[in-house]
């Protein structure tokens, strides 16, 4: 026997009004060229026109919107003529999109946006159907010159303004490859073992210590106390800038290499006696096999 639940959701359509200015969300059930058809969950089904979807110039209605998307919009006519209600993408997103960019500001989400076209000082995408400007200094680690080699081109950027009363957005790709280039480095650091010997030049000279280029984007700190056995009052006084040098690796730890060109040198101290001991050793060992085999001699 058929009970209330079986008619839950006409009971609601016949309770539910639909007013011009309302925000609905309906599910896509058809897709053409011209316009998409919404299910609303009503007596009349929601059409929204392509030109009433999105600002982005790039957009391709059939390859961006399917069967079984839900989409909010604004309710423009409760009756468009033949009995749908017409909608509007447009109007809906200046009232959602804002809300969402400024949540994905404040969460950090990386997003991936195509470059539209070059402007003074930097590039301009869309992002959630707002236009959006890149500037030059934001586009990569390096300032870029020529923004219009960009044109086309593919980005990941996080949003670090929104403004909606000035309907202005502004992207930043660099913090993105900021933070890519830090976890590659970090994960290079991670990969050395401590204790190993690398070869480096000296950077630049800072009074507590040299920092030495190791290659491969890394370098490492020789703190003023590991440079050598004597005490020095700067580091000026043995090193000097682009020279060659050989540091041992003492830690890693937080993702910085401390080295020691010090060790290195108490090292070659350690392993100079053991050779001298060695040497007389050899010497004592061949005297007394010479003596024991003059012994041996009888000499008339």
């Amino acid at each position: 026997m058929e009970t209330m639940d079986d008619f839950k959701d006409e009971l609601e359509a016949s309770f539910r009004q639909i007013r011009e200015g309302d925000i609905i969300t309906g599910t896509v059930i058809a897709v053409s060229e011209e316009e998409i058809t919404l299910d609303l969950k009503y007596y009349a089904q929601g059409i929204i026109k392509v030109e009433d979807f999105s600002n982005d110039p790039d957009f391709a209605v059939l390859e961006q919107i399917h069967a079984g998307d839900e989409i909010e919009a604004t309710v423009v006519k409760t009756d468009d003529g033949q009995g749908n209600i017409l909608l509007s993408r447009k109007e809906a997103n200046d009232v959602l999109a804002w809300e969402k960019l400024q949540q994905m500001m404040e969460d950090g989400t990386v997003v991936k946006v195509r470059i539209k076209e070059s402007v003074p000082s930097g590039v301009v995408t869309f992002l959630e159907g707002i236009r959006a400007f890149i500037p030059a200094s934001q586009l990569a680690l390096d300032y870029v010159e020529n923004t219009e080699e960009w044109i086309g081109k593919e980005v990941e950027a996080k949003v670090i303004t929104v403004d909606p009363e000035k309907e202005k957005l502004v992207l930043s790709a660099k913090q993105v490859a900021k933070e890519a280039a830090i976890e590659e480095r970090n994960h290079k650091i991670s990969m050395i073992v401590p204790g190993t010997v690398m070869e480096g030049t000296v950077e630049s000279l800072m009074p507590y210590g040299a920092f030495i280029n190791l290659g491969n984007g890394l370098s490492g700190l020789v703190h003023i106390s590991q440079i050598c056995e004597r005490r020095i009052k700067k580091p000026s006084e043995v090193l000097k800038e682009g020279q060659k040098v050989k540091a041992k690796v003492l830690n890693t730890n937080d993702n910085k290499i401390s080295l020691s060109m010090k060790a290195l040198e108490e090292e070659m101290v350690d392993t100079e006696p053991a050779e001298d001991l060695e040497q007389y050793t050899s010497k004592e060992s061949f005297g007394s096999s010479l003596g024991s085999l003059l012994a041996g001699i009888k000499l008339d």
